[in-house]
């Protein structure tokens, strides 16, 4: 007689386990999905470096790597450094708010604008001579000129003198902007200049008066300001009596663009 197999035993709980944890060991680690490369990725990474070290360790090298992916891959959508630059002066100028002109308050309004700008430059240290080293393609930083445009033309400035006006406003910005960069601390964000005014004040005292007497005699006023004292006080003078004009130079336009009389 062929006898029936016995009644299976079940596993102890330990068996159990182990059976599992073994079942665990044969699979596969999954993968991390990694999000798509895109502009806006690329942006992001980008300002991260810039805010951390500084617009002289931008590389599209760099912005791979924050990224995970080899630099080839930004290439598709971004051509090159230069159209970074222009985007990310792009992405900053679009945060500054223009406001409708108003005739009675255009100094505030236009020194309002220069600070948005100049602030959006400061938290980002150097970006602002991307600013100084190409054309902008970008209509977001177009967009910048031409609300100080409308707000100086409406205030009564003459359109030449509007023009200069805001080039000369955009360029000391970017400058300003800039050169603050070159002063900051990484480690601390702060001014990092290596003497402070008490000592500027003496070593300028110390100049021969034979040779300085104006430099030895203002030493003061020479190193006095703070925070962006300075920044307001040139902005004030660079559109002081634009309304009010009588010896603005006006350039024969007609004769550089080709126009006839």
């Amino acid at each position: 007689m062929t006898e029936k197999n016995p009644p299976s035993r079940a596993v102890t709980r330990d068996q159990w386990e182990a059976q599992i944890a073994a079942l665990g060991a044969t699979e596969a680690p999954r993968r991390v999905r990694k999000e798509p490369i895109t502009v806006g990725a690329i942006l992001t990474a980008a300002f991260g470096l810039v805010e951390a070290e500084g617009f002289d360790a931008l590389t599209m090298r760099r912005v791979a790597a924050a990224l995970e992916t080899s630099p080839g891959a930004l290439y598709a959508h971004v051509r090159n450094k230069a159209e970074l630059d222009d985007l990310l002066i792009g992405q900053l100028c679009r945060k500054v708010a223009i406001p409708a002109p108003d005739p009675a308050n255009w100094r505030t309004q236009i020194g309002d604008v220069c600070q948005q700008l100049r602030d959006q430059y400061l938290r980002y240290p150097g970006i602002s001579r991307a600013a100084l080293s190409a054309s902008p393609n970008s209509l977001d930083t177009l967009r910048i000129a031409e609300g100080m445009l409308a707000i100086l033309l409406a205030a009564g400035v003459s359109p030449q003198s509007a023009a200069w006006a805001v080039d000369a406003a955009v360029l000391y910005v970017a400058a300003y902007s800039f050169e603050a960069s070159l002063r900051r601390d990484p480690v601390t964000d702060t001014d990092g200049r290596v003497l402070d005014r008490a000592e500027s004040i003496a070593r300028l005292e110390m100049l021969p008066v034979s040779h300085f007497p104006n430099m030895v005699a203002y030493a003061h006023e020479l190193t006095a300001g703070h925070g962006h004292d300075r920044f307001d006080f040139t902005l004030a003078q660079l559109f002081r009596g634009l309304t009010s004009e009588t010896t603005t130079i006006e350039p024969d336009i007609r004769a550089e663009d080709g126009r006839q009389s």
